[in-house]
């Protein structure tokens, strides 16, 4: 009758095979780390280690990976990543001319990067109401609404 942990190393090569799988889907080099700490276990199996043994391996490797080498990684990848915010994020806090009257209720204002919108008065403002040509600041973005504030500009 065989013994089943001959065949160990078939276990440890799907594992391997697997991390890598799943590395390649979520790039966060976690199971990267556990796939080479899980070549170490491999290691010990070929090197004739006892099977709790090469678990202890495979687990003290990883662990020191993700604790020295995973960091290192990520640094390196996110190194010159264009930092400038996007989409709704880049819009809080632009500045914007009043096209129709804007209230509580709606208006319409023209962005400083050129898109027209629809707009309300943030409910924080005494105003009631901001004119056509006043400069008013987005405060926030709700659906395809811009919620705006007078600029203190207008404030005299």
């Amino acid at each position: 009758m065989a013994d089943l942990t001959d065949y160990l190393w078939i276990v440890w090569l799907v594992f391997i095979l697997v991390c890598v799988i799943i590395e390649l889907l979520s790039l966060e080099f976690t199971f990267l780390m556990i796939a080479v700490g899980s070549l170490a276990g491999l290691g010990a199996n070929l090197l004739g280690a006892v099977w709790w043994l090469q678990i202890v391996t495979a687990a003290v490797v990883s662990v020191l990976l993700i604790l020295l080498i995973r960091p290192v990684l990520l640094r390196l990848m996110r190194k010159g990543a264009d930092h400038t915010p996007s989409n709704v994020a880049a819009l809080l806090g632009m500045t914007a001319q009043v096209l129709s009257t804007v209230r509580p209720s709606g208006g319409m204002v023209k962005l400083a990067n050129g898109e027209t919108w629809t707009a309300r008065l943030s409910p924080d403002t005494d105003t009631q109401s901001a004119e056509p040509g006043e400069i008013v600041r987005v405060t926030a973005i709700e659906g395809s609404t811009a919620v705006v504030h007078p600029s203190e500009r207008n404030i005299t």
